[in-house]
């Protein structure tokens, strides 16, 4: 199956799912989650090899949520490796996630098993989102997903996917709490950094990652140098190379759009490329902010925010992508203008624009 039969394949899925959703209630929303919460912890109770993965690119929610699990499983006795979604079998994952990995179990792709007991995907959209780890979902014995991705199409024998959840590692403390995980610092740092990045600080969602937030501090989280390390240190040089960026992006209408060109993706960590979007989508006259980040001469990544009228995650998905409502993105081939325009159509498409 070609790439884009299988972007083609995910859309469709996605759809048939969002159909299926609406026709249930909440309550047995709700309670399809709850089921899953507890098959999962009971598949990871009687486990003895785990693969936990991330997606490719990962981030705090996506890393975080596979720690957490991994140390806690670790703990138990269980062979546990922890990886994440890549390119190639030596892609290493972003610096400043490194730090949550004290226990020592984040590998290389090339170093994940190829005939795992069990692989717990952790908040991948879709199994694309893999990489070239995708495979190990079909040999694994048995494939939890845990998500909350609104865009996923669902894959897996256990799916534990709820778009009402805030992060992933919501989802993930859940499954803590049934196999009777005590929180300490180290699981506490990786469910506060997930938690934190996904809600942008706490800005979006409701009351739950509050609490979750206090619950974790009060198992000692030292919250400051976590999130110093996660969002607050960026290298000199990236402060001239920002300017420049942000001094392109355009405003047109209710869009803002940015650029960051080849030769800065490849001079500075995904650390710095990734937070360009937090600053632009401040753009008090847009209501879609667009980063269009260019991986190679012709390929381009796009990260996609909203304020919330409009559902970015279905421009996403039009595109071969995926994500949430405020917050989504896609990799595609072609010219700069050429996505732009793919864009405004996708918009207009969905009632915008």
């Amino acid at each position: 199956m070609t790439t884009e039969q299988e972007a083609r394949w995910a859309r469709a899925r996605a759809a048939d799912r969002a159909r299926e959703l609406a026709r249930l209630t909440a309550a047995d929303r709700a309670r399809a989650v709850d089921e899953a919460v507890e098959t999962a912890a009971d598949v990871l109770d009687g486990a003895t090899r785990v693969v936990l993965l991330g997606h490719v690119n990962p981030d705090a929610d996506s890393l975080g949520s596979a720690l957490a699990l991994g140390v806690a499983l670790h703990r138990r006795g269980v062979q546990v490796v922890v990886s994440y979604g890549a390119a190639e079998p030596d892609e290493l994952p972003p610096e400043t996630l490194r730090a949550l990995d004290v226990e020592g179990l984040l590998h290389r792709p090339a170093d994940v098993p190829v005939d795992p007991e069990v692989v717990v995907c952790c908040d991948t959209a879709d199994r694309r989102r893999l990489g070239i780890l995708a495979d190990r979902v079909d040999a694994a014995e048995t494939t939890i997903l845990v998500d909350h991705h609104a865009s996923n199409p669902g894959f897996g024998d256990v799916q534990v996917l709820d778009p009402r959840a805030e992060a992933t590692v919501i989802l993930v403390h859940r499954i803590l709490d049934l196999l009777d995980v005590d929180i300490d610092p180290v699981i506490g740092a990786c469910l506060y950094a997930g938690l934190a990045t996904d809600t942008v600080g706490f800005r979006i969602g409701g009351p739950g990652p509050h609490r979750l937030a206090a619950e974790l501090v009060e198992a000692g989280v030292q919250v400051e140098p976590l999130m110093r390390t996660l969002v607050d240190s960026h290298p000199f040089a990236w402060l001239a190379a920002l300017g420049e960026i942000l001094a392109g992006a355009t405003l047109d209408g209710d869009l803002v759009h940015a650029t960051v060109p080849l030769a800065v993706v490849e001079s500075f960590r995904p650390e710095e490329v990734e937070s360009v979007v937090d600053l632009v989508r401040t753009a008090v006259e847009a209501e879609v902010t667009v980063v269009l980040k260019q991986i190679a001469r012709t390929r381009w990544t796009v990260s996609l925010r909203s304020r919330g009228a409009v559902d970015v995650a279905a421009v996403a998905v039009a595109l071969g992508g995926g994500g949430h409502p405020r917050a989504a993105g896609f990799t595609r081939d072609g010219d700069r203008e050429g996505i732009l325009a793919a864009i405004r159509t996708s918009l207009g498409d969905s009632g915008r624009r």
